[in-house]
């Protein structure tokens, strides 16, 4: 017999070995992380093979990084075909490394379309007429909108190199195949940028100041308001913000317990769509009387700020092949608000995905534990975010409520543990992470 022949032969059972595969087998999916569902499938083989094509149930399932993500989040999706139609129709044993498999999850519910998955080229060697080793496929989508979105396991393809590049197309034959997986998404809460400035931070009883705002709503109607303490006076104007989110108007001050101003879109004030107080006082013009002297002091207004140990944060290394918790601490941010408002501040953070030899670890895959110490004497309390994924969207990592008083100074420190995916390449991965005070 010719070496072609052989070839040829070979190449043809091959085929019937690629079809296999594409019709079942699977990594095990995690404890408790998504269904397994069966659907019929239909494979086509190589043409080489001369085998027809093979209609079979494919058992899989769709597991999901974070099951509560917000609008705009990432989410990682883990295809895993779990149970064959076939095994190895042939005597030929395989070698590893030979099989790399694609495929797609379609999204339905509050969010509809496919997301693309891929394998890595690796499996265990076959056995002739013996059982396929396991794949997994992965990929992401971005949550655009909120509500239950529905993942179910879709069409798939098995490439083989060996001898010969094949393809072995697998497709659901009753689109969609069951629901395995479900994740409900809430609306995401944009971190309020908007702030404002006056042209003076004192002026008598019936002087007008001007209000500076940025990063508002374009074309919103804006309130211009005194405040005393945490009470609102009658002092109140409107502006137009323009298209860029920029407002500048004029507001005359008459109360003389005004301690600021605040300006904010809406009929009511509220946190999450205003800016302020920044701090403002009417002086006090009352005659002194005959043979009195009139005594004044003056506290200055400080400012909202915040400063770092460190920036950098060496993460415990993970196993190739086992991969899981790479831990470790945040480096203690302290906190000093010295403005002697009435407003609380928010201390915000975001990290980037983490990046390395070819490959990346999803942003969605840190978490911390936030904690947070107050030092005595401070007038607002200290409060720890959430434990949590961190992720793209950002989490917070402290705060402080609205007061008649607010400020002092704070610490703010979290725990770090990124959940790194067992056959992450081997190498260094960074990521940037970002904290925002306001």
């Amino acid at each position: 017999m010719g070496t072609t022949t052989r070839r040829r032969r070979l190449a043809s059972l091959l085929g019937a070995t690629a079809l296999a595969v594409s019709a079942g087998a699977a990594l095990a999916c995690p404890a408790g992380a998504a269904t397994d569902v069966d659907f019929p499938t239909h494979c086509i083989p190589p043409a080489v093979a001369g085998i027809p094509p093979i209609d079979g149930t494919t058992t899989a399932n769709v597991a999901v990084d974070n099951h509560s993500p917000k609008v705009g989040d990432t989410v990682t999706v883990t295809y895993t075909v779990v149970k064959p139609a076939a095994n190895n129709p042939t005597a030929i044993a395989l070698p590893a490394d030979i099989m790399t498999p694609t495929g797609k999850v379609t999204l339905g519910g509050a969010q509809t379309g496919d997301v693309t998955v891929a394998g890595p080229r690796k499996n265990d060697p076959v056995p002739g007429n013996g059982a396929f080793p396991s794949f997994s496929m992965t990929g992401t989508f971005t949550v655009t909108s909120p509500g239950a979105i529905t993942l179910s396991p879709g069409d798939y393809n098995i490439h083989t190199s060996y001898i010969l590049e094949l393809d072995t197309p697998c497709t659901v034959t009753n689109p969609p195949a069951p629901v395995s997986e479900t994740v409900t998404a809430t609306d995401s809460n944009p971190a309020n940028n908007r702030a404002i400035s006056l042209s003076s931070a004192s002026g008598n009883a019936g002087d007008p100041v001007t209000v500076s705002g940025s990063n508002f709503t374009a074309g919103a109607t804006v309130t211009l308001a005194g405040r005393a303490g945490d009470t609102q006076t009658a002092d109140t104007a409107t502006v137009t913000a323009a298209a860029d989110g920029s407002f500048s108007g004029t507001l005359v001050v008459n109360d003389t317990t005004t301690t600021g101003v605040v300006a904010y879109e809406g009929s009511t004030w509220s946190a999450d769509k205003g800016a302020g107080p920044a701090a403002y006082v009417v002086n006090d013009t009352t005659p002194v009387p005959d043979g009195s002297q009139k005594l004044t002091t003056t506290v200055k207004a400080g400012t909202l700020s915040m400063s770092q140990a460190g920036d950098s944060v060496a993460l415990s290394a993970v196993d190739f092949g086992k991969g899981g918790a790479s831990t470790g601490a945040l480096n203690s941010v302290t906190v000093k608000d010295f403005r002697g408002g009435p407003a609380g501040w928010s201390l915000t953070g975001k990290v980037t995905d983490f990046t390395g030899p070819g490959a990346k670890i999803d942003a969605g895959k840190l978490s911390w534990s936030p904690a947070c110490a107050t030092k005595a004497g401070s007038p607002s309390t200290c409060q720890a975010g959430s434990a949590g994924t961190v992720g793209s969207s950002g989490a917070t990592l402290a705060s402080t409520p609205n007061g008649t008083l607010a400020g002092g100074e704070f610490t703010a420190d979290a725990g770090l543990s990124l959940d790194v995916p067992a056959f992450t390449p081997p190498g260094a991965y960074s990521g940037v992470l970002t904290l925002t005070l306001s």
